[in-house]
């Protein structure tokens, strides 16, 4: 009779103690995130407030933005230059959404037939922009910078994740963290642009696959598709990675094979359902192709404006002298990167998704000078880098990172968005 109580009186015991444990599972969880990526981020978020300060101060310093329309690259302030350009477009669609349409010109200029619609814009950027803007109660441009810095630093954490799988150095992934902080191009992280998001999904895609996590890969880069176009570098990659997975059958049939159907759905529905509304299947082609002049071209508009950068001519479409320059050096930098990249056997997915990055990029037409920013997805190209530099101390990686930063406020920012067309 005795036995009857006990067993009763140990049963609430073990109830009473697990909603004390889950709080404390997620303590432990949280505090492992921390200590994990905090470091990555921290470095990150540093340098890029280090580089966002002196490109403020340039815009301040030079005044020309007080000189030029809002909506092209001006404003009452230095930091609204942030939401022109493509920064308006988004902020267009998260007020008003989307009326995709295909509207001739008439005798409109060379190459541009048809009037700009912002269908040309994903959909994912702009509808967090809205999401966050009605959850807090900023503006469109404030909540698109949110969106923006809060998805950086994910997009840090990602590249830290990829480069410490792949080095098996802690002090690598922060380096790397670092680098992609002063890119070239990196001015469009901290901006009312889809950049930082777009890097944030296709790094964790990488990981993931890097990882076997192949519904999780997929997920992510179905996600990543209504993002940006440039998402078809990614499906391939994470496709390619999969398919391969799929015969060595080392992660079964259904987790690779899900992956493969996950990833493209995003892309291919969102250009479906512009297509559908604009009346052509084409249409969302047709607005980049008619209305934007951005296009695949097999690479002739960098070869036209490679070869105008050193001849001295600005006899090419969207001629900038200074950031041309810069994007010159870039594009013959990146052959040295590449092999560099190579060199280090990476898994199938960094290197397919680095090519196909590269060779969208160069083989399309658009404005030469933001080969860094549309490069900026390419963070495999930092990983050599990063792993040579973590012989360093910490102390002269300060001095080399810190040091890049103040550069990056002129080189990443002012000169794409003062000197050129983000």
């Amino acid at each position: 009779m005795n036995a009857i109580p006990a067993v009763s009186s140990d049963v609430p015991e073990q109830h009473s103690e697990e909603p004390e444990d889950v709080p404390s599972r997620w303590q432990d969880r949280a505090q492992t995130l921390v200590l994990r990526y905090g470091p990555a981020v921290w470095c990150y978020a540093v340098l890029k407030l280090i580089g966002f300060t002196v490109f403020m101060k340039l815009l301040s310093f030079g005044g020309d933005y007080a000189k030029k329309p809002a909506r092209f690259g001006g404003g009452a302030n230095p930091w609204d230059v942030l939401a022109s350009w493509d920064g308006w477009w988004y902020q267009q669609v998260a007020q008003f959404g989307y009326h995709p349409a295909l509207v001739p010109i008439p005798g409109g200029q060379p190459g541009f037939t048809i009037e700009q619609n912002s269908a040309a814009f994903f959909p994912l950027y702009p509808g967090l922009i809205r999401l966050t803007s009605d959850l807090t109660g900023l503006g469109t441009y404030g909540a698109g910078m949110l969106v923006s810095v809060v998805a950086s630093l994910f997009a840090a954490a990602g590249i830290f994740a990829v480069v410490e799988k792949l080095s098996g150095s802690a002090k690598a992934g922060v380096i790397a963290a670092g680098i992609w902080a002063i890119a070239p191009g990196s001015g469009a992280e901290w901006a009312v642009y889809s950049d930082s998001l777009f890097v944030a999904l296709a790094a964790w895609a990488c990981y993931f696959t890097m990882t076997r996590q192949w519904v999780a890969a997929g997920a992510i880069t179905l996600v990543a598709g209504l993002n940006r176009p440039t998402a078809a570098a990614l499906i391939g990659a994470v496709g390619l990675a999969a398919l391969v997975e799929l015969f060595r059958r080392e992660s079964g049939v259904l987790r690779p094979l899900t992956a493969m159907v996950l990833a493209p759905v995003g892309l291919l529905g969102y250009v479906a359902w512009v297509g559908w509304r604009t009346g052509e299947w084409g249409g969302y082609f047709r607005i980049q192709h008619d209305a934007w002049l951005h296009y695949f071209d097999g690479g002739q508009g960098t070869w036209q404006a490679i070869r105008g950068v050193l001849l001295g001519r600005s006899d090419y479409p969207f001629a900038f002298p200074v950031p041309d320059l810069l994007a010159t050096l870039i594009v013959f930098s990146l052959p040295v990167l590449i092999v560099l990249l190579i060199r280090l056997r990476p898994p199938l997915v960094l290197t397919a998704y680095t090519l196909a990055t590269i060779v969208s990029v160069l083989g399309s037409l658009g404005i030469f000078g933001n080969v860094s920013r549309y490069l900026l997805p390419a963070f495999p190209l930092f990983i050599a880098l990063a792993m040579g530099m973590r012989k360093l101390s910490w102390p002269v990686l300060a001095t080399v990172l810190g040091s890049g930063a103040i550069a990056s406020g002129w080189y990443a920012g002012y000169v794409i968005f003062e000197l050129g067309v983000p």
